[in-house]
Protein backbone atom coordinates (compact mmCIF):
# COMPACT_ATOMS: atom_id res chain seq x y z
CA UNK A 1 0.00 0.00 0.00
CA UNK A 2 0.97 3.19 -1.22
CA UNK A 3 1.76 5.87 2.27
CA UNK A 4 0.69 9.30 2.09
CA UNK A 5 4.04 10.71 2.32
CA UNK A 6 5.04 8.27 -0.65
CA UNK A 7 1.92 10.22 -2.38
CA UNK A 8 3.02 13.72 -1.83
CA UNK A 9 6.46 13.31 -2.83
CA UNK A 10 5.72 11.62 -6.15
CA UNK A 11 3.37 14.58 -6.72
CA UNK A 12 6.55 17.00 -5.65
CA UNK A 13 8.70 15.60 -7.99
CA UNK A 14 6.16 15.80 -10.93
CA UNK A 15 5.34 19.51 -9.93
CA UNK A 16 8.71 20.34 -9.88
CA UNK A 17 9.71 18.75 -13.36
CA UNK A 18 7.31 20.66 -15.36
CA UNK A 19 9.17 23.30 -17.44
CA UNK A 20 6.42 25.36 -18.52
CA UNK A 21 3.93 27.50 -16.06
CA UNK A 22 6.94 28.98 -14.06
CA UNK A 23 4.33 31.25 -12.06
CA UNK A 24 2.30 28.44 -11.54
CA UNK A 25 5.46 26.79 -10.21
CA UNK A 26 6.39 29.54 -8.29
CA UNK A 27 2.98 29.56 -6.74
CA UNK A 28 2.92 25.93 -5.77
CA UNK A 29 6.67 26.71 -4.09
CA UNK A 30 5.11 29.10 -1.97
CA UNK A 31 2.50 27.27 -1.34
CA UNK A 32 4.39 24.08 -0.08
CA UNK A 33 5.36 25.38 3.08
CA UNK A 34 1.66 26.20 3.98
CA UNK A 35 0.79 22.35 3.40
CA UNK A 36 3.71 21.32 5.18
CA UNK A 37 2.77 23.72 8.20
CA UNK A 38 -1.05 22.13 7.76
CA UNK A 39 0.18 18.72 7.67
CA UNK A 40 2.58 18.26 10.53
CA UNK A 41 -0.62 19.71 12.80
CA UNK A 42 -2.03 16.80 11.40
CA UNK A 43 1.33 14.43 12.57
CA UNK A 44 1.10 16.09 15.94
CA UNK A 45 -2.53 15.34 16.47
CA UNK A 46 -1.51 11.58 15.68
CA UNK A 47 1.14 11.40 17.84
CA UNK A 48 -0.55 13.16 20.67
CA UNK A 49 -3.34 10.86 20.13
CA UNK A 50 -1.24 7.62 20.46
CA UNK A 51 0.84 8.59 23.13
CA UNK A 52 -2.50 9.07 25.34
CA UNK A 53 -3.37 5.64 23.96
CA UNK A 54 0.03 4.64 25.68
CA UNK A 55 -0.35 5.94 28.71
CA UNK A 56 -4.00 4.20 29.06
CA UNK A 57 -1.86 1.15 28.53
CA UNK A 58 0.75 1.62 30.75
CA UNK A 59 -1.55 3.11 33.97
CA UNK A 60 -3.29 -0.16 33.82
CA UNK A 61 -0.59 -2.16 32.53
CA UNK A 62 1.84 -0.57 36.12
CA UNK A 63 -1.15 -1.79 38.01
CA UNK A 64 -1.23 -5.15 37.18
CA UNK A 65 2.04 -6.18 37.51
CA UNK A 66 2.54 -4.63 40.54
CA UNK A 67 0.91 -7.24 42.05
CA UNK A 68 3.52 -9.99 41.22
CA UNK A 69 6.56 -7.62 41.19
CA UNK A 70 7.89 -8.48 44.53
CA UNK A 71 8.43 -12.24 43.47
CA UNK A 72 9.53 -11.85 40.08
CA UNK A 73 13.05 -11.21 38.69
CA UNK A 74 13.75 -8.04 36.82
CA UNK A 75 13.95 -9.77 33.70
CA UNK A 76 10.53 -11.77 34.84
CA UNK A 77 9.04 -8.51 35.33
CA UNK A 78 10.14 -6.85 32.30
CA UNK A 79 8.58 -9.41 30.32
CA UNK A 80 5.21 -9.49 31.92
CA UNK A 81 5.22 -5.82 31.51
CA UNK A 82 5.80 -6.09 27.48
CA UNK A 83 3.15 -8.65 27.43
CA UNK A 84 0.56 -7.13 29.32
CA UNK A 85 1.31 -3.80 27.80
CA UNK A 86 1.40 -5.26 24.01
CA UNK A 87 -2.05 -7.11 25.06
CA UNK A 88 -3.65 -3.57 25.10
CA UNK A 89 -1.42 -1.04 23.13
CA UNK A 90 -2.48 -2.26 19.41
CA UNK A 91 -1.69 0.10 17.32
CA UNK A 92 0.26 -0.65 14.44
CA UNK A 93 1.46 2.59 12.83
CA UNK A 94 3.44 2.89 16.03
CA UNK A 95 6.71 0.80 15.78
CA UNK A 96 9.76 -0.32 17.63
CA UNK A 97 7.88 -0.09 20.69
CA UNK A 98 9.82 -0.89 23.97
CA UNK A 99 8.55 -1.43 27.73
CA UNK A 100 10.69 -1.23 30.59
CA UNK A 101 9.74 -2.13 34.20
CA UNK A 102 11.85 -1.64 37.27
CA UNK A 103 11.23 -2.18 40.69
CA UNK A 104 12.33 -0.78 44.30
CA UNK A 105 11.35 -0.67 48.18
CA UNK A 106 13.14 2.75 48.38
CA UNK A 107 10.78 5.08 50.52
CA UNK A 108 8.41 2.17 50.03
CA UNK A 109 7.37 -0.50 47.32
CA UNK A 110 7.08 0.89 43.36
CA UNK A 111 6.90 -0.22 40.10
CA UNK A 112 8.21 2.47 37.29
CA UNK A 113 7.74 1.69 33.84
CA UNK A 114 8.16 3.34 30.75
CA UNK A 115 6.97 2.63 26.72
CA UNK A 116 8.10 4.78 23.78
CA UNK A 117 7.58 4.22 19.99
CA UNK A 118 8.17 5.82 16.58
CA UNK A 119 5.39 7.26 14.18
CA UNK A 120 5.98 7.87 10.79
CA UNK A 121 5.44 11.75 9.67
CA UNK A 122 3.01 12.11 6.32
CA UNK A 123 3.95 15.68 6.18
CA UNK A 124 6.55 16.74 9.26
CA UNK A 125 9.26 14.94 6.24
CA UNK A 126 9.26 18.30 4.45
CA UNK A 127 11.12 19.77 7.20
CA UNK A 128 13.35 17.07 6.97
CA UNK A 129 11.22 15.35 10.63
CA UNK A 130 10.95 11.75 9.17
CA UNK A 131 9.87 10.50 11.87
CA UNK A 132 8.33 10.98 15.49
CA UNK A 133 9.00 9.26 18.94
CA UNK A 134 6.51 9.12 21.93
CA UNK A 135 7.00 7.79 25.09
CA UNK A 136 5.53 8.09 28.66
CA UNK A 137 5.81 6.54 32.13
CA UNK A 138 3.54 5.29 35.11
CA UNK A 139 4.41 4.62 38.32
CA UNK A 140 2.51 2.21 41.06
CA UNK A 141 3.76 2.77 44.59
CA UNK A 142 2.18 0.81 47.32
CA UNK A 143 4.96 1.48 50.75
CA UNK A 144 2.16 3.15 52.82
CA UNK A 145 -1.17 1.04 51.99
CA UNK A 146 -2.16 -2.26 53.81
CA UNK A 147 -5.45 -4.15 53.42
CA UNK A 148 -7.49 -5.88 56.39
CA UNK A 149 -10.65 -7.86 55.06
CA UNK A 150 -13.24 -10.12 56.87
CA UNK A 151 -15.10 -12.27 53.98
CA UNK A 152 -18.56 -12.75 56.07
CA UNK A 153 -20.29 -15.62 54.24
CA UNK A 154 -23.83 -16.98 54.54
CA UNK A 155 -23.54 -20.86 55.50
CA UNK A 156 -27.26 -21.41 55.97
CA UNK A 157 -29.06 -24.29 54.87
CA UNK A 158 -30.78 -22.40 51.33
CA UNK A 159 -26.83 -22.27 50.15
CA UNK A 160 -27.36 -25.59 49.08
CA UNK A 161 -29.59 -24.88 46.23
CA UNK A 162 -28.85 -23.74 42.76
CA UNK A 163 -24.76 -24.63 43.35
CA UNK A 164 -24.59 -21.46 45.45
CA UNK A 165 -22.27 -23.14 48.00
CA UNK A 166 -20.03 -24.66 45.66
CA UNK A 167 -19.75 -21.32 43.57
CA UNK A 168 -19.04 -19.19 46.76
CA UNK A 169 -16.21 -22.08 47.53
CA UNK A 170 -14.92 -21.39 43.84
CA UNK A 171 -15.19 -17.26 44.14
CA UNK A 172 -13.62 -17.44 47.44
CA UNK A 173 -10.56 -19.58 46.66
CA UNK A 174 -10.35 -16.72 43.54
CA UNK A 175 -10.48 -13.60 45.58
CA UNK A 176 -8.24 -15.01 47.85
CA UNK A 177 -5.44 -15.64 45.67
CA UNK A 178 -6.30 -12.18 44.54
CA UNK A 179 -5.22 -10.71 48.00
CA UNK A 180 -2.77 -13.11 48.11
CA UNK A 181 -1.23 -11.37 44.83
CA UNK A 182 -1.66 -8.23 46.32
CA UNK A 183 0.79 -8.17 49.29
CA UNK A 184 4.10 -7.27 48.90
CA UNK A 185 5.28 -8.48 52.13
CA UNK A 186 3.18 -10.84 54.32
CA UNK A 187 1.89 -8.10 56.83
CA UNK A 188 0.27 -6.37 53.36
CA UNK A 189 -3.04 -8.16 53.70
CA UNK A 190 -4.93 -10.31 55.98
CA UNK A 191 -7.94 -11.60 55.91
CA UNK A 192 -11.14 -13.17 58.37
CA UNK A 193 -13.71 -15.80 57.28
CA UNK A 194 -16.91 -15.62 59.29
CA UNK A 195 -19.20 -18.43 58.13
CA UNK A 196 -22.38 -17.61 59.60
CA UNK A 197 -26.19 -19.17 59.78
CA UNK A 198 -28.61 -18.59 63.32
CA UNK A 199 -25.33 -18.54 64.97
CA UNK A 200 -21.34 -18.67 64.74
CA UNK A 201 -18.94 -21.30 65.72
CA UNK A 202 -15.83 -19.67 67.86
CA UNK A 203 -14.13 -22.76 68.41
CA UNK A 204 -15.17 -25.73 70.70
CA UNK A 205 -12.02 -25.75 72.11
CA UNK A 206 -12.45 -22.25 73.39
CA UNK A 207 -15.01 -23.78 76.45
CA UNK A 208 -12.35 -22.47 79.29
CA UNK A 209 -12.31 -18.71 77.74
CA UNK A 210 -13.45 -16.14 79.82
CA UNK A 211 -15.48 -14.67 76.92
CA UNK A 212 -17.92 -17.17 77.23
CA UNK A 213 -21.10 -17.04 78.79
CA UNK A 214 -22.75 -20.53 80.09
CA UNK A 215 -25.93 -19.38 81.81
CA UNK A 216 -28.11 -20.31 78.76
CA UNK A 217 -25.89 -23.26 77.49
CA UNK A 218 -26.14 -24.27 81.41
CA UNK A 219 -29.38 -24.24 81.41
CA UNK A 220 -30.90 -26.09 78.32
CA UNK A 221 -28.17 -29.12 78.19
CA UNK A 222 -27.67 -31.18 81.07
CA UNK A 223 -29.56 -33.81 82.83
CA UNK A 224 -32.69 -33.87 85.51
CA UNK A 225 -32.43 -36.68 88.43
CA UNK A 226 -35.49 -36.91 87.21
CA UNK A 227 -34.56 -38.30 83.71
CA UNK A 228 -37.52 -37.58 81.39
CA UNK A 229 -37.70 -33.57 82.67
CA UNK A 230 -35.52 -31.03 80.32
CA UNK A 231 -34.56 -28.63 80.10
CA UNK A 232 -34.11 -26.94 83.66
CA UNK A 233 -37.10 -25.34 83.71
CA UNK A 234 -39.12 -28.26 82.98
CA UNK A 235 -36.81 -30.26 85.13
CA UNK A 236 -37.19 -27.72 88.26
CA UNK A 237 -40.44 -27.47 88.26
CA UNK A 238 -41.18 -31.04 88.15
CA UNK A 239 -39.47 -31.30 91.55
CA UNK A 240 -36.27 -32.55 90.06
CA UNK A 241 -32.68 -31.51 90.19
CA UNK A 242 -30.67 -30.15 87.43
CA UNK A 243 -27.21 -30.99 86.52
CA UNK A 244 -25.01 -29.16 83.55
CA UNK A 245 -23.34 -30.95 80.94
CA UNK A 246 -19.40 -30.52 81.45
CA UNK A 247 -18.82 -27.70 78.84
CA UNK A 248 -16.26 -29.75 77.46
CA UNK A 249 -19.08 -31.29 75.63
CA UNK A 250 -19.54 -27.90 74.26
CA UNK A 251 -20.02 -27.87 70.19
CA UNK A 252 -18.63 -24.04 69.60
CA UNK A 253 -21.93 -22.30 68.81
CA UNK A 254 -22.34 -18.88 70.09
CA UNK A 255 -25.99 -16.29 69.65
CA UNK A 256 -26.16 -13.08 69.65
CA UNK A 257 -25.21 -11.17 72.86
CA UNK A 258 -27.52 -9.29 74.98
CA UNK A 259 -28.57 -6.19 73.13
CA UNK A 260 -27.06 -3.61 72.03
CA UNK A 261 -23.70 -5.13 72.38
CA UNK A 262 -25.20 -7.84 69.64
CA UNK A 263 -24.35 -4.80 67.24
CA UNK A 264 -20.63 -4.19 68.50
CA UNK A 265 -17.42 -4.87 68.56
CA UNK A 266 -16.99 -4.05 72.15
CA UNK A 267 -14.08 -5.98 73.87
CA UNK A 268 -16.05 -8.46 76.35
CA UNK A 269 -15.34 -7.62 79.84
CA UNK A 270 -15.13 -10.26 82.89
CA UNK A 271 -18.41 -9.92 85.11
CA UNK A 272 -20.15 -7.70 82.44
CA UNK A 273 -22.62 -10.36 81.17
CA UNK A 274 -23.78 -8.38 78.34
CA UNK A 275 -20.25 -7.91 76.68
CA UNK A 276 -20.12 -11.93 77.11
CA UNK A 277 -20.88 -13.79 74.15
CA UNK A 278 -23.49 -16.69 75.48
CA UNK A 279 -23.26 -20.69 74.19
CA UNK A 280 -25.63 -22.40 72.48
CA UNK A 281 -25.52 -26.26 71.43
CA UNK A 282 -27.05 -24.83 68.02
CA UNK A 283 -27.88 -28.33 65.94
CA UNK A 284 -26.75 -26.54 62.59
CA UNK A 285 -23.23 -24.68 63.95
CA UNK A 286 -21.20 -23.43 60.90
CA UNK A 287 -17.90 -24.61 60.53
CA UNK A 288 -15.56 -22.08 63.04
CA UNK A 289 -14.65 -18.52 61.89
CA UNK A 290 -11.07 -17.77 61.46
CA UNK A 291 -9.90 -14.52 62.57
CA UNK A 292 -6.94 -12.37 60.70
CA UNK A 293 -4.51 -14.09 59.16
CA UNK A 294 -1.78 -14.18 56.32
CA UNK A 295 -2.22 -17.74 55.75
CA UNK A 296 -3.43 -18.30 52.90
CA UNK A 297 -3.37 -22.30 52.71
CA UNK A 298 -4.96 -22.47 56.27
CA UNK A 299 -7.80 -19.50 54.61
CA UNK A 300 -8.82 -21.78 51.56
CA UNK A 301 -8.78 -25.13 53.81
CA UNK A 302 -11.40 -23.03 56.02
CA UNK A 303 -13.66 -22.52 52.69
CA UNK A 304 -13.28 -25.68 51.34
CA UNK A 305 -14.57 -26.46 55.27
CA UNK A 306 -18.06 -24.59 54.56
CA UNK A 307 -21.33 -26.80 54.80
CA UNK A 308 -24.77 -24.99 54.27
CA UNK A 309 -27.01 -25.66 57.22
CA UNK A 310 -29.71 -23.87 59.61
CA UNK A 311 -31.37 -20.13 59.33
CA UNK A 312 -29.79 -16.83 58.64
CA UNK A 313 -28.77 -14.11 61.52
CA UNK A 314 -26.66 -11.49 59.53
CA UNK A 315 -26.50 -9.56 62.25
CA UNK A 316 -24.33 -12.04 64.14
CA UNK A 317 -22.42 -12.32 61.14
CA UNK A 318 -21.67 -8.78 60.73
CA UNK A 319 -20.85 -8.33 64.20
CA UNK A 320 -18.49 -10.90 64.57
CA UNK A 321 -16.28 -9.64 61.00
CA UNK A 322 -16.18 -6.38 62.70
CA UNK A 323 -15.14 -8.30 66.17
CA UNK A 324 -12.12 -9.69 63.82
CA UNK A 325 -10.75 -6.61 62.56
CA UNK A 326 -10.92 -4.04 65.35
CA UNK A 327 -11.62 -5.14 68.96
CA UNK A 328 -8.56 -7.70 69.31
CA UNK A 329 -10.42 -10.07 71.77
CA UNK A 330 -11.56 -12.71 71.50
CA UNK A 331 -10.07 -12.71 67.80
CA UNK A 332 -5.86 -11.93 67.78
CA UNK A 333 -5.99 -8.78 65.20
CA UNK A 334 -2.42 -8.06 64.24
CA UNK A 335 -1.08 -4.44 65.46
CA UNK A 336 -1.42 -1.60 63.12
CA UNK A 337 1.74 -0.35 62.02
CA UNK A 338 1.77 3.74 62.21
CA UNK A 339 3.91 4.05 58.89
CA UNK A 340 1.23 2.95 57.48
CA UNK A 341 -2.26 3.28 56.18
CA UNK A 342 -5.06 0.90 56.42
CA UNK A 343 -7.99 -0.06 54.65
CA UNK A 344 -10.36 -2.28 56.51
CA UNK A 345 -13.48 -3.82 54.51
CA UNK A 346 -16.52 -6.29 55.35
CA UNK A 347 -17.58 -8.32 52.63
CA UNK A 348 -20.70 -9.86 53.35
CA UNK A 349 -22.49 -12.34 50.69
CA UNK A 350 -25.94 -13.99 52.00
CA UNK A 351 -28.62 -16.03 49.63
CA UNK A 352 -31.79 -14.81 51.23
CA UNK A 353 -33.62 -12.52 54.25
CA UNK A 354 -32.77 -12.38 57.75
CA UNK A 355 -35.21 -15.61 59.33
CA UNK A 356 -34.10 -15.93 62.92
CA UNK A 357 -31.69 -14.45 65.81
CA UNK A 358 -31.59 -14.71 69.52
CA UNK A 359 -35.04 -13.25 70.38
CA UNK A 360 -37.11 -13.52 66.68
CA UNK A 361 -38.19 -15.09 63.85
CA UNK A 362 -39.43 -11.95 62.27
CA UNK A 363 -37.74 -10.48 59.36
CA UNK A 364 -37.75 -6.52 59.78
CA UNK A 365 -37.06 -7.11 63.73
CA UNK A 366 -33.44 -9.13 62.86
CA UNK A 367 -33.04 -6.62 59.86
CA UNK A 368 -33.02 -3.92 62.42
CA UNK A 369 -30.60 -5.36 64.22
CA UNK A 370 -28.38 -5.95 61.08
CA UNK A 371 -28.74 -2.33 60.21
CA UNK A 372 -27.18 -1.43 63.64
CA UNK A 373 -24.13 -3.56 63.40
CA UNK A 374 -24.03 -1.95 60.17
CA UNK A 375 -23.69 1.34 61.14
CA UNK A 376 -21.19 0.45 64.01
CA UNK A 377 -18.88 -0.97 61.37
CA UNK A 378 -19.50 2.26 58.75
CA UNK A 379 -18.64 4.46 61.75
CA UNK A 380 -15.43 2.48 62.51
CA UNK A 381 -14.28 3.66 59.48
CA UNK A 382 -15.11 0.26 57.64
CA UNK A 383 -16.06 -0.42 53.71
CA UNK A 384 -19.10 -2.59 53.61
CA UNK A 385 -19.50 -4.58 50.43
CA UNK A 386 -23.28 -6.42 50.58
CA UNK A 387 -24.09 -9.24 48.51
CA UNK A 388 -27.63 -10.81 48.04
CA UNK A 389 -27.70 -14.03 45.80
CA UNK A 390 -31.31 -14.52 44.96
CA UNK A 391 -31.62 -17.55 42.83
CA UNK A 392 -35.23 -18.44 44.51
CA UNK A 393 -37.43 -14.90 43.91
CA UNK A 394 -37.29 -13.77 46.91
CA UNK A 395 -37.97 -9.72 47.56
CA UNK A 396 -34.93 -7.64 47.26
CA UNK A 397 -33.85 -6.98 50.60
CA UNK A 398 -33.98 -3.29 51.75
CA UNK A 399 -31.74 -3.31 54.51
CA UNK A 400 -28.41 -4.90 52.06
CA UNK A 401 -28.34 -1.33 49.83
CA UNK A 402 -28.70 0.51 52.79
CA UNK A 403 -25.76 -1.48 54.88
CA UNK A 404 -23.26 -1.18 52.21
CA UNK A 405 -20.89 1.77 51.80
CA UNK A 406 -22.61 3.40 48.59
CA UNK A 407 -24.85 1.87 46.32
CA UNK A 408 -21.58 1.01 44.36
CA UNK A 409 -20.97 -1.72 46.49
CA UNK A 410 -24.25 -3.50 46.84
CA UNK A 411 -24.85 -6.17 44.19
CA UNK A 412 -27.88 -8.30 43.74
CA UNK A 413 -27.58 -11.46 41.94
CA UNK A 414 -29.92 -13.94 40.17
CA UNK A 415 -27.42 -16.86 39.15
CA UNK A 416 -24.96 -18.70 41.13
CA UNK A 417 -22.71 -17.92 38.88
CA UNK A 418 -22.44 -14.53 39.34
CA UNK A 419 -20.49 -15.36 42.21
CA UNK A 420 -17.30 -15.19 40.71
CA UNK A 421 -17.42 -12.47 38.43
CA UNK A 422 -18.71 -9.99 41.32
CA UNK A 423 -16.05 -11.03 43.91
CA UNK A 424 -13.79 -10.79 40.71
CA UNK A 425 -14.58 -7.19 40.46
CA UNK A 426 -14.31 -6.85 44.31
CA UNK A 427 -10.94 -8.26 44.60
CA UNK A 428 -9.88 -5.97 41.60
CA UNK A 429 -10.85 -2.62 43.23
CA UNK A 430 -8.94 -4.08 46.75
CA UNK A 431 -6.13 -5.03 44.29
CA UNK A 432 -5.84 -1.67 42.78
CA UNK A 433 -6.54 0.23 46.29
CA UNK A 434 -3.61 -1.40 48.19
CA UNK A 435 -1.31 -0.79 45.21
CA UNK A 436 -2.60 3.23 44.32
CA UNK A 437 -0.37 5.82 45.77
Amino acid sequence: MTSLRDKIARAARRFGADSGGNALMLFGFALLPVLGLAGAAVDYGRASKSRTDMQAALDTTVLMVAQQAASQTAAQLTASATKDFNAMFTQPEVSGVKVTATYSTTGGSQVAMTASGTLQSDFAWLFGIKTMTIGTTSTATWGNNRLRVALVLDNTGSMADSGKITALKAATHSLLGQLQGAAGTSADVYTSIIPFGKDVNAGSTNYAQSWVRWDLWDAANGTCSKSRYTPQATCVAAGGKWTPASHSTWNGCLTDRDQNDDTTADVPVTGSTATLFPAEQYAYCPVSLMGLSNDWTALSNKVDAMTPNGNTNQTIGLQWGLQSLVAGNPLAVPALDPNYNYTQVIVLLTDGLNTQNRWSTDQSTIDTRTLAACTNAKQAGIVIYTIQVDTGGDPTSTMLPACATDSSKFFLLTSSSQILSVFTQIGTALSQLRISS
